[in-house]
């Protein structure tokens, strides 16, 4: 287990960004609510954590921080989502 630990913190460490996948089951997790925290504690990550909404879900219950962060939702059309989400790192979205 103390190998998985591992993993995760070098995980975190390599990223330049966080993405949060916000669904019911992610909002219950305790491991995605202590990566979150992790995130919120680094500086690295300011203006660089991206809360993304695959399933409505109960935000409250999870971290009132999210609520103040632009969220991108992906639980109506799936290509606009993936315009916002391209156009926070500074890319284009080519639909086909």
């Amino acid at each position: 287990m103390a190998q998985w630990y591992d993993e995760i913190g070098a995980a975190l460490r390599r990223c330049d960004w966080f993405a949060v996948i916000l669904s019911p089951r992610a909002v219950d997790s305790m491991w995605v609510e202590r990566e979150l925290r992790f995130a919120l504690r680094q500086r690295r990550f300011d203006r660089k954590i991206l809360p993304l909404l695959y399933q409505p879900c109960d935000l409250d219950q999870f971290s009132w921080t999210l609520l103040s962060v632009q969220m991108i939702d992906f639980t109506g059309d799936f290509h606009d989502a993936c315009r916002a989400l391209l156009r926070t790192w500074g890319l284009d979205y080519k639909q086909a």
